[in-house]
C-alpha cells in the first residue's frame, strides 16, 4: 500500500512559500505545535507579571531586575550542572515539568490571597522574577534542541515558519487572557497556562522519538544520546568570555534589552495613572501583546526566509536595530503612552520576526555543547544581567531630571551600534559555516 500524498496545490504551498519539504512535514509540525504551546503558555502569564510590576511599583522594578539577575545566574549554574551529567533525551522534559509544577503552586497562593482579600505585594513580585526566569528558559531551552536537530541549510529555510508557531501561540494566549482576564480574575489563567505547557512536553517526547527513528544508525551524535554533554557547569561562561563571536551575540542581547527596558519602565510610568483596576491593566498589556505577535506572525511565516535567503543573516539583524532608531526618534517627538505602546508593538513584533529567529541560526555552526550551554548563558544570565543595567541606567537619567523625550534621544546611538555589530556577525556566521562546509559537515 502506497503512502497517500498531499494535494499538488498544498505542496506547492509548503515547498514554495514556506520552504518545507515533504520529508520534514510531520518533523516540523510536531516543532510549531511545541513552539505553539511554549509561548502560549508564557503570554497567558506575561500580562500578569506587568500587572505585578504596576503593583510593586514602578521605582521597584531596578530592584525587581537584580532579584531577577541573581536567581538567574543559580539556574543557570544548576542548568550547567545538569547538561553536564544527564542525557538531553532525560533532562529536557523535565525542564518543563519543573515549571509546571512551579505554575500550579503560584495558582494555589493567588487564590487563597485573593479569596481571603489579602495584600499580595511581594507573592506578586516573587511570581515576577519567577516568570522572568520561565521565559528566557523554556524559549532557550527550546531554540538549543531546534538548533540540535535541523541542520544549517535547514534552519535557515524552517526557523523562520517554526518561530510563527510561537508567535501565533502567543497570539492565543494574549487574546485568551485579554478575553478572561476580567471574567475569571488573573489567577485562574495560571492553570490553562500549565496545561498547554504540559501539552508542549508531549510534543517534545514525540520530537525525539522522531529523531530516533531517523537516526537509530548515528544515535549517539543526536539529542537522543544517552551521553551527557560532559564539560564544566560554567561552560557557557568560559566559552563566552572566549569567543568574539559569542561575545558579539551577547552585545547585541545587551543593547536590545536596554531599548526594552526603557520602553518597560516608560510604560510602567505612564500607566500607573492612566488605568486604575488591576485587571483592566492586565487586559491593556495583553493587547499590546496581541498586536505584537500578530506582526512577528507575518514575518516569520511570509518574509524571514525570503529575507535571509536573498540578504543573509546579517542583514536580517539589523532590521530590528534599525526600527528601534526609527520608534526612539519618533517616541522623542512624541512620550506619551499610546507612542510607547505602539512602538512597543512594533519593535517587539519586529524583534520576533526578524532578530529572533536570525539569532537563533548563528547557533547552527557552533557545538552542541555551546549550543545548549552558552546560548543558555546569553539568553538567560545575559539577557536578565542587561535589564539590570538597563534599569539603572533608565532609572539614572530620570534621577538627573531627564525626561522620557531626552532619554529617547540618548538611546539612539545603542540601536545604531547593534545594527553594526550585527552585520559583523553575519559576516562571521558566513565564514563558520564555509569552515564547516570544507569539513563535510552541514
Amino acid at each position: 500500500m502506497t503512502r497517500a500524498r498531499p494535494p499538488k496545490f498544498l505542496t506547492f504551498c509548503l515547498d514554495k512559500v514556506l520552504g518545507i519539504k515533504p520529508h520534514e512535514y510531520v518533523a516540523v509540525a510536531w516543532s510549531f505545535a511545541y513552539f505553539f504551546c511554549v509561548l502560549s503558555s508564557y503570554y497567558i502569564m506575561r500580562p500578569v507579571r506587568e500587572e505585578m510590576a504596576v503593583g510593586s511599583g514602578p521605582n521597584t522594578i531596578p530592584y525587581l531586575f537584580i532579584a531577577t539577575f541573581v536567581v538567574m545566574l543559580i539556574a543557570t549554574s544548576v542548568f550547567g550542572w545538569v547538561a553536564s551529567r544527564y542525557p538531553r533525551r532525560v533532562f529536557l522534559p523535565w525542564v518543563y515539568l519543573f515549571f509546571v509544577f512551579n505554575i500550579l503552586v503560584f495558582w494555589l497562593i493567588f487564590s487563597q490571597a485573593r479569596g481571603a482579600d489579602d495584600e499580595y505585594v511581594w507573592l506578586g513580585r516573587v511570581f515576577f522574577v519567577w516568570i522572568s526566569v520561565f521565559n528566557l528558559f523554556v524559549v532557550s531551552v527550546f531554540w538549543s534542541f531546534m538548533a540540535d536537530i535541523y541542520t544549517r541549510k535547514q534552519g535557515r529555510r524552517l526557523f523562520g515558519f517554526i518561530s510563527s508557531g510561537g508567535s501565533f501561540g502567543a497570539l492565543i494566549g494574549a487574546v485568551t487572557t485579554s478575553l478572561l482576564a476580567t471574567k475569571i480574575g488573573f489567577q485562574n489563567l495560571l492553570p490553562i497556562s500549565a496545561a498547554i505547557l504540559l501539552i508542549a512536553v508531549y510534543c517534545l517526547a514525540r520530537l525525539k522519538d522522531r529523531v530516533h527513528g531517523e537516526h537509530e544508525d548515528e544515535i549517539e551524535t543526536t539529542v537522543e544520546s544517552d551521553e551527557p554533554l560532559g564539560g564544566d557547569i560554567f561552560a557557557g561562561i568560559t566559552h563566552l568570555f572566549s569567543s568574539n563571536y559569542f561575545l558579539c551575540i551577547a552585545l547585541m542581547s545587551l543593547i536590545a534589552s536596554l531599548l526594552g527596558t526603557a520602553l518597560y519602565m516608560f510604560r510602567a510610568e505612564l500607566i500607573e495613572t492612566a488605568i486604575l483596576n488591576p485587571d483592566a491593566r492586565t487586559r491593556f498589556f495583553s493587547n499590546i501583546n496581541v498586536a505584537a505577535n500578530f506582526l512577528a506572525l507575518i514575518a516569520q511565516m511570509f518574509l524571514i526566509r525570503h529575507v535571509v535567503g536573498r540578504f543573509g543573516i546579517g542583514r536580517s539583524l539589523t532590521l530590528f536595530p534599525l526600527a528601534s532608531v526609527i520608534g526612539f526618534t519618533v517616541l522623542a517627538l512624541d512620550p506619551t503612552l499610546i507612542a510607547v505602546a505602539v512602538l512597543d508593538a512594533v519593535r517587539r513584533g519586529l524583534g520576533f520576526g526578524f532578530g529572533k529567529p536570525s539569532t537563533d541560526m548563528l547557533y547552527s555552526v557552533v557545538t552542541p555543547e555551546e549550543k545548549y550551554k552558552t546560548k543558555n548563558a546569553i539568553d538567560t544570565a545575559v539577557y536578565r544581567g542587561s535589564d539590570v543595567v538597563g534599569s539603572w541606567t533608565i532609572k539614572g537619567l530620570a534621577a538627573l531630571g531627564l525626561s522620557v523625550a531626552t532619554i529617547s534621544v540618548v538611546m539612539l546611538p545603542f540601536a545604531a551600534i547593534s545594527a553594526f555589530v550585527a552585520l559583523w556577525l553575519g559576516r562571521d556566521y558566513k565564514r563558520k559555516a564555509l569552515a564547516l562546509k570544507k569539513q563535510g559537515l552541514e
